[in-house]
């Protein structure tokens, strides 16, 4: 998704619209992740920019996506770029004694492939 988000609507306040440009980024999250995954994937990653422009859009981590939305229209930026694109990637077991390692549950099953 490649998208320049309005933040600003007649007959409409700009928090509604705001939470409405959210809405719309967390719904194209779920759809993309409840897609089938290709063989040798176990896990769809995803490459995201967010700014006030396409120029200007600055790479976020997934979980900085939302936060960095509400920065943008915080700065009073008449929109917002969004881009995400979605990957199938190949999600590894933490390596034994690292500290991913031990926070897991021996009943994990977040880890297909490890044993």
């Amino acid at each position: 998704m490649r998208k320049n988000f309005p933040l600003s609507a007649d007959n409409k306040q700009p928090a509604r619209v705001l939470d409405g440009v959210k809405h719309d980024i967390r719904r194209y999250f779920t759809r993309e992740r409840s897609r089938d995954l290709p063989p040798g994937a176990n896990v769809w990653l995803f490459d995201c920019k967010v700014g006030a422009s396409a120029e200007t859009a600055a790479e976020v981590r997934v979980s900085e996506v939302i936060a960095a939305v509400d920065a943008v229209a915080a700065s009073g930026a008449p929109s917002v770029y969004v881009e995400v694109l979605a990957r199938a990637g190949q999600r590894t077991p933490p390596p034994p004694g690292s500290e991913r390692a031990a926070r897991r549950s021996p009943d994990d099953q977040d880890w297909p492939d490890a044993e």
